[in-house]
């Protein structure tokens, strides 16, 4: 009998019995792939059965008879890490990182393994390093106590069998695209790889009650590599991002399904290992220059934490007919927006000069409360004259130049005022009543024209 064959898309994972360039479901061009003609004969063979399956323990039961205590969290030992899972690990759940190569994914969950290994039981599968070399770099980060199992394997059954004679409490694969199964006629790596293998450690973790943390790399775009489907299959992702030049590190959630996606950590690569940064504000601020045309500082939450951050511009005279533009750390369409209201609203003719907008310290920031910072710092570098350096800047603003008010204001004011700046400029009209800190004293403005009139005169 002839195998019937199937194509799925590698963005959505919708099957369909014929290729086309387009995927049907989600939209996506070129994203359809054929699958493996061993799990296309299954899936062929899986349709049209009327065979039953007896119930065991998976039988149906009432929402109100599950014990929540089955999903008990456990503090990982790394406080960062914790804040960005939602206040710890959740037991029977998979975790996939991801990041760029040497930006420390490795490094964390090696760490991790050194502060909970004396009352976890781990094993740490890698196929990328040798025992020898995992124990060379556990001897650098001073990792040699606990209940810590190592396996140098890169075949699933292998791994799978493992997990059931051991019966750890936390596992870690290092990396999910070395892993192959031997059932898949697919080079490892591949699409179907490694989501058959991600399948297969989720179903274990969720039978057996394990922690699954699993490494996954990222391609070109900066997206986790392998099928979409594969981040949908998981409760937790999580981004670690940091530029090579820098040392310090940012983990945030890209999907959580037991806490927030709000949270962020900020870590410091050193000598030792991943260093946790409690207050990355001073962090940000650390470095920055009195009295120099174009920075402003602002305030931005992630999720809970109100973290300060630089925003720094540089307008020049173009000598193109299309002025060059170019931003880092905030988002391109919303920083070319900031210069149209600056030019129209503003009166500052930046139209026919190049502009560079900058976030110091490597920070993403999509909070519209930086709006006002950023215009400021657009309009001291036209002007060349410096925003004072105990001055911060918070508001949103919109397309007439009105300056509007933004959440969590007394947070952030707080977080200002801890810092040492002495003025702020804030929203005429804020939603909610202001608890001003001692010793910041606020000015308020209605639209930037008059945010640019008090701070640089």
């Amino acid at each position: 009998m002839k195998q019937k064959t199937l194509f799925f898309c590698t963005e959505c994972g919708n099957e369909t019995a014929k290729w086309s360039g387009k995927c049907l479901a989600c939209g996506a061009w070129n994203t359809i792939t054929e699958a493996p003609p061993a799990a296309a004969a299954a899936a062929a063979a899986g349709k049209g059965k009327g065979t039953t399956k007896p119930l065991g323990s998976n039988a149906p039961k009432l929402i109100s008879q599950l014990d929540t205590q089955e999903e008990i969290r456990f503090f990982t030992g790394v406080g960062e890490l914790d804040r960005v899972l939602g206040g710890g690990a959740v037991r029977g759940s998979i975790v996939l990182v991801g990041g760029a190569p040497g930006v420390g994914k490795s490094t964390l969950l090696l760490q991790l393994c050194g502060l909970v290994g004396s009352r976890e039981r781990i094993l740490y599968v890698t196929g990328e390093e040798s025992r020898r070399q995992l124990k060379m770099r556990a001897q650098r980060l001073g990792v040699s106590q606990g209940e810590i199992y190592v396996l140098a394997e890169t075949e699933l059954a292998e791994i799978t069998a493992a997990i059931d004679r051991l019966e750890p409490t936390i596992v870690i694969i290092d990396s999910i695209q070395t892993m192959f199964d031997g059932d898949v006629s697919a080079a490892p790596g591949s699409i179907s790889q490694v989501r058959e293998c991600t399948m297969a450690v989720m179903r274990q973790a969720k039978t057996g009650g394990f922690t699954a943390f699993v490494v996954g790399h990222i391609n070109k775009e900066g997206s986790i590599a392998g099928p979409k489907v594969l981040e949908h299959m998981v409760d937790c992702v999580l981004y670690f991002e940091g530029e090579q030049s820098m040392s310090y590190r940012i983990l945030r959630a890209a999907k959580n399904r037991f806490g927030s996606t709000n949270e962020i950590g900020v870590f410091e690569m050193a000598d030792s290992g991943l260093r946790e940064v409690p207050n990355p504000s001073e962090m940000l601020l650390s470095g920055r220059p009195e009295n120099t045309p174009g920075t402003c500082v602002t305030c931005v939450m992630e999720g809970s934490r109100p973290i300060l951050a630089e925003i720094q511009a540089l307008v020049t005279k173009s000598g193109f007919a299309a002025p060059r533009r170019n931003s880092n750390g905030i988002e391109y369409n919303r920083a070319m927006l900031l210069l149209a209201v600056l030019e129209k609203r503003g009166g500052l003719g930046v139209s026919g000069c190049d502009s560079y907008i900058n976030v110091v310290g490597g920070l993403e920031v999509d909070d519209t409360a930086a709006d006002l910072a950023t215009i400021l710092a657009i309009a001291s570098s036209h002007k060349d004259i410096p925003v004072g350096f105990d001055l911060a800047a918070i508001g949103e603003v919109g397309l007439s130049g009105e300056v509007r008010s933004v959440n969590a204001l007394n947070h952030r004011l707080s977080e200002i005022a801890r810092l040492g700046f002495r003025r702020c400029l804030i929203p005429a009209h804020v939603k909610g009543d202001i608890h001003k800190p001692d010793k910041l004293t606020l000015i308020s403005v209605k639209n930037v024209r008059e945010a640019i009139a008090a701070a640089l005169s």
